[in-house]
């Protein structure tokens, strides 16, 4: 065992823990202490953090133990990537049931964020594709759990933010492609209502749906966007090729000075006109439609030392709309938005773990350089919004949530309590039990 730092994505502080590399699971039980597991890192903030304690890197427990080409039900340790599967799944015809805009997270780091994608209407979490799972509890018990054995405590490790143990091994049930495409359709709009308009004429006839918004335009141009979506493409099982590796990556840190109010604006300015204002379909490889920032390694250093924040929230759709457009009114107002910004809607398939974020309503995600005092006095005044609208917060992207906050955005707290392992804690749950 030695101490190392551990980084989340938002790379806004390291923080120094003991670290065990996970290769074999009989290595669970000897572990000591207050612990976390850690797989690919990608939470924003710091609910896969643990300073002080100890992280068991879960990356070596990656091992395939079976798939059943005919009914697509694959099972497989809880360290396996979600590229890494895809990789052996999309070349035999079988594809995620749900995934988030990253490859680069681990079937544990799944199910203990219970993830959403761009099919959440018509496939609602990750969780309600799992079949069963494997979990190592601190008492040395080793349990099986589905939603028919040990239910409550399925319910509560699916989006249990791996406060519930260990997880191990995972059964996971596929869907069947053709090919590795998707027929896509680009659509810009000009104003929220026309993107809602646009979301219920394509839930009934599209997979996947999810739009790009410009959150730096001025109040002329304020709810401007991208509306993208899509369908598995038909065609040859030679189509079925896995993503390439990407060629891009940032190696150091970017100057603060590369990301202002004027080069994202210009950029965003010059990504919505793409389009020249018109539909455009197109025929791409999956890997640009679901996971377009894995094409650049290291993406986040482009925000610099400082690192940034991620903000993610959902808002009924009773009010949503007024809620989304006074956020958004506040974002370019404060000159602190980014290009990376992400509109969606939830539909009202029920997410299975007691902690799961997704709920119907409009959701809104999107990046903010590490500015200090500004950037959390804009973080007050849109959870102000989030809050009177009776919103909610997502703690995967979460690094400054209030307990009181948390505890309103999910109501099944006190029934996730009791199934929370003693020696299993994050410095999340440490700020939100605190």
């Amino acid at each position: 065992m030695n101490t190392r730092a551990f980084y989340s994505w938002g790379r806004i502080a390291p923080v120094f823990a003991h670290a065990i590399q996970a290769v074999w699971r009989d290595v669970l039980p000897a572990i000591e202490g207050e612990r976390l597991a850690y797989g690919l890192g990608r939470s924003y903030g710091d609910s896969c953090l643990l300073g002080g304690g100890t992280m068991i890197e879960t990356r070596g427990l990656d091992r395939l133990i079976s798939f059943d080409s005919e009914t697509g039900l694959l099972v497989a340790e809880a360290g396996l990537s979600l590229d890494a599967l895809l990789r052996f799944s999309v070349p035999r015809g079988w594809f995620l049931p749900v995934t988030p805009g990253t490859r680069h997270v681990t079937l544990g780091g799944a199910i203990a964020n219970d993830i959403h994608g761009k099919n959440h209407h018509r496939a609602g979490t990750f969780g309600r594709h799992v079949k069963r799972l494997t979990l190592h509890r601190s008492d040395g018990r080793v349990l099986e759990l589905s939603p028919e054995e040990n239910s409550p405590l399925f319910a509560a490790t699916i989006g249990g933010l791996g406060l519930t143990g260990v997880i191990s091994v995972v059964a996971l049930q596929l869907v069947p492609i053709q090919t590795a495409f998707i027929d896509a359709e680009l659509i810009p709009f000009t104003s929220l209502p026309e993107f809602m308009a646009l979301s219920a004429e394509s839930e009934g006839g599209y997979e996947h749906t999810v739009s790009w918004i410009d959150c730096a335009a001025g109040q002329q141009h304020a709810g401007r966007g991208i509306f993208i979506r899509g369908n598995h493409s038909p065609g040859e099982a030679r189509e079925r090729m896995p993503h390439q590796a990407p060629k891009l990556s940032v190696p150091v840190d970017f100057p603060e000075f590369c990301l202002n109010r004027h080069t994202v604006g210009a950029f965003n300015t010059l990504y919505y006109h793409r389009l020249g204002g018109s539909r455009k379909s197109v025929r791409q490889h999956y890997s640009p439609f679901f996971h377009p920032l894995d094409a650049v390694n290291g993406w986040s250093r482009i925000y610099g030392k400082r690192g940034f924040y991620q903000y993610q929230c959902v808002v009924p759709f009773d009010g949503g709309l007024e809620a989304m457009t006074e956020m958004l009114r506040r974002i370019a107002a404060s000159g602190q938005a980014s290009f990376l910004a992400v509109l969606k809607t939830f539909g009202n398939l029920p997410s299975p773990g007691l902690l799961s974020f997704p709920r119907p309503g409009i959701t809104l995600a999107l990046d903010f350089a590490n500015r200090g005092e500004s950037t959390l006095a804009l973080f007050r005044e849109l959870d102000a919004i989030v809050r009177s609208s009776h919103g909610a917060w997502y703690p995967a992207k979460d690094a400054r949530m209030s307990p009181q906050d948390f505890r309103a955005s999910y109501p099944a707290l006190d029934r996730f309590l009791p199934h929370v392992d003693p020696a299993f804690t994050s410095d999340f749950w440490k700020r939100m039990t605190a």
